[in-house]
């Protein structure tokens, strides 16, 4: 009896120390995997865990299982993190509810939705980590009324649940969300008011849902105001484009941490004056030391100095990074889209493969619209198959491509992309209709005008649709468009006022600033539209009359005055008064103000080049004007006469008509494409003024005796030049 009795106490003496040690060892694990984590070694992590998986699976605490799936998140191992739950803890996550919170968490960082809403489902006791879990995986997955919809259904909501609310809120952004935002915060309990974040929440909230006279009287009424409420407001403030508003507040940091500093040059950004560069400046050089590896930061910074205009500083900033960083790239590349530089943006695109960095969203995006600037169709076709196509499914990146192939002259291939979305939005709409106008599809703008929702229907849709009818001839369709129109804005006004003078119907353009007239002040657009019309037709009484009008109400020099001066001074030249054209040309020169500089830019062999008007700045000058003589000598051959009213200065010895005519920079860009490409089927070239009408007949006969389909952007419209002599335009331009 007693040898049974010491064998029972043994056995069970082996088992309890047995489970001491055990406890002991997953006590020493879950530490160590704890550090690991918290000092960011996830992978570490992941490989302590496996040593230990081998022989001791079963036995594993829920704080080790924890840490191991915390790992998995990080990293955004989901296939790693699944096979744990599968081989591991299959069997106690329904009862285990850290386990459970882990999944879902790793589920909703790793964008598995539905693995996360099936685990939460069959959770049968749910608590408020649960809850909160799945709210912070639907507002990061951007299913923010989810995560509304999850708040609902919480009888006692904490303080982290009404935070998540208020983080769902701000994400829709909407009227209903600011009623539900103020319902809450008015029956938050007293308790709850000391919590800063929460506060800082309900701010964010506040202003991204457009309540921003509410969320300034709750920050004024605040005695210790926090650093994460400055971050709210500001960030709100950017986001309101009230971007003073978040410098001054700035202003009233007295130590402020890298997250405002990166609102600050947010703002800065924003504004894009020379002030804030001087701000920008100042801040950046009292930057503390430990702020210049924040990666995000040093982006803000650039693009700051780049929307600012300090390109030349903000390169320089960029070059002395030695850890370039992906938004840093981004920053640069849409700072140079915006200064009209986009080979500078695919020359950073070139650097980031040799660097081996891989593109994003935001580098794509930045891409496409520096393709769309250039306009050339090879180019663009040649660096689009270099983007995965899971991209293109990106709302983004689909009405970039419609731009992108529009502007370039390829309308089909815009159509395609169009047509390919399973439910365009109004951007898109917006795009695809400023397309079809520029490229002279007028009917096909309209077709698909009344085809869209007619909640689409903005400013924007109505100045694309109308645009389109202006540049196709489409009077009737216009004007049935203009009178259903309830609210008429200056820029509407103008669409249709150009769309009546193309078509010589000025009495009827005069009566529209008439009576827009009648209730707001004179509009220098609309005069300018109606001036404009008036050169097509040669109409010196009107243009005169127009331009004295415009003198009157604007009496300083302004650059828009200045376009109006070189109008009438065309005008005058084309109707063959050259003494009247030359009299408003030399008042304009003692002004001090300069008509805009004629550039005509053309990719040749995948390398840009500029071509100003009698430009000699080409290497190969020579052959280039010896191909324009060449090209002279063809025209005249084929019967084209040189109009000597767009010759805008004197000439000088030795010069003719057409030795001047013949040398504008859209014939220095033709020319050269022959120079360097004898048998070329096939020119592209972007015009940053309108194209005269001298070089408009030149082109549709050098196309015909070249056998060269030649695609002009220029201004106002894209010209489709083809090789029987015609172009797109029907000459209506």
């Amino acid at each position: 009896m007693l040898t049974k009795i010491l064998k029972y106490y043994s056995s069970s003496l082996v088992v309890s120390v047995k489970r001491s040690v055990t406890i002991q060892s997953n006590s020493h694990l879950s530490t160590q995997m704890k550090l690991l984590n918290d000092n960011k070694q996830f992978k570490k992590a992941l490989v302590l865990f496996d040593k230990h998986t081998k022989n001791n699976a079963d036995i594993f605490s829920s704080s080790i299982i924890t840490q191991a799936l915390k790992a998995c998140t990080h990293l955004r191992d989901l296939e790693r993190g699944k096979t744990i739950h599968g081989h591991l803890i299959s069997t106690r996550t329904k009862n285990d509810l850290y386990t459970t919170t882990s999944l879902i968490h790793l589920y909703m960082q790793c964008n598995d939705i539905q693995s996360a809403q099936l685990l939460f489902d069959t959770t049968t006791t749910k608590n408020v980590t649960i809850y909160g879990a799945m709210m912070k995986g639907y507002i990061k997955n951007n299913q923010a009324k989810k995560a509304v919809d999850l708040f609902n259904q919480i009888e006692t909501p904490n303080e982290i649940i009404i935070n998540l609310l208020f983080n769902a809120c701000a994400q829709l952004g909407t009227f209903e969300a600011l009623n539900l935002v103020i319902k809450i915060s008015n029956a938050i309990p007293k308790s709850f008011h000391s919590n800063s974040i929460l506060m800082a929440s309900l701010l964010d909230a506040l202003m991204k849902c457009d309540d921003i006279e509410h969320a300034e009287s709750l920050f004024d009424k605040r005695k210790n105001k926090t650093i994460q409420m400055y971050g709210a407001m500001m960030k709100g403030y950017v986001q309101n484009n009230q971007a003073k508003k978040a410098i001054d507040l700035f202003n009233q940091i007295v130590k402020p941490d890298e997250i405002i500093m990166n609102l600050f040059f947010n703002a800065c950004a924003q504004l894009g004056t020379l002030e804030a560069l001087n701000l920008v400046n100042k801040v950046s050089n009292e930057i503390p030391n430990s702020f210049r590896s924040n990666h995000l930061l040093i982006a803000s910074l650039l693009d700051a100095l780049m929307k600012c205009g300090d390109i030349k500083q903000a390169e320089s900033l960029f070059d002395k990074t030695t850890n370039k960083t992906i938004e840093m790239y981004g920053a640069m590349m849409n700072g140079f889209n915006l200064g009209n530089n986009p080979f500078k943006t695919l020359n950073l695109f070139n650097k980031m493969k040799v660097d081996n960095i891989k593109g994003n969203i935001i580098i794509f995006h930045c891409v496409i619209r520096a393709l769309s600037q250039i306009a050339d169709y090879k180019l663009s076709q040649s660096i689009i198959k270099q983007i995965p196509n899971y991209f293109f499914v990106n709302n983004h990146i689909q009405y970039a491509l419609i731009d992108m192939w529009g502007k370039s002259g390829h309308m089909n291939l815009a159509k395609e992309v169009f047509e390919k979305l399973p439910q365009p939005n109004q951007s898109e709409y917006t795009t695809i209709i400023h397309c079809y106008g520029l490229n002279g599809m007028g009917t096909q703008a309209i077709e698909l005008y009344y085809k869209m929702p007619k909640e689409f229907r903005d400013e924007g849709i109505y100045i694309s649709v109308l645009n389109a009818c202006s540049h196709s001839g489409l009077v009737q369709e216009a004007r049935s468009i203009f009178q259903s129109i309830q609210k008429k804005t200056e820029k509407i006004y103008s669409t249709m006022i150009d769309c009546l003078s193309r078509a010589s119907l000025f009495e009827e353009a005069q009566k529209l600033i008439d009576e827009y007239d009648h209730d707001h002040s004179p509009s220098i657009v609309m005069y300018t539209a109606l001036l404009s019309g008036a050169r097509n037709f040669k109409n010196t009484d009107l243009s005169q009359n127009l331009y004295d009008r415009m003198e009157n109400f604007f009496p300083q020099m302004t650059s828009s005055l200045t376009s109006a001066a070189v109008l009438l001074a065309n005008t005058y030249a084309s109707s063959g008064d050259i003494d009247k054209a030359s009299n408003i040309r030399n008042k304009l020169h003692k002004s001090g103000q300069k008509k805009q500089m004629g550039i005509t830019s053309t990719v040749v062999n995948r390398i840009s080049y500029e071509f100003r008007a009698y430009d000699r700045t080409h290497p190969r000058s020579k052959e280039i004007y010896a191909e324009c003589q060449k090209l002279s000598a063809e025209l005249l051959q084929h019967g084209h006469k040189y109009d000597s009213s767009w010759i805008t200065r004197p000439l000088n010895e030795g010069e003719t008509i057409e030795s001047v005519l013949s040398t504008h920079s859209e014939k220095l860009a033709i020319a050269w494409n022959f120079v360097a490409n004898p048998g070329a089927s096939r020119i592209q070239l972007t015009k940053n003024l309108r194209i005269c009408e001298d070089c408009h007949r030149a082109t549709k006969l050098i196309a015909a005796i070249r056998k060269c389909e030649i695609i002009a952007r220029d201004a106002n419209r894209i010209h489709h030049f083809t090789t029987d002599g015609k172009c797109s335009c029907n000459d209506y331009f």
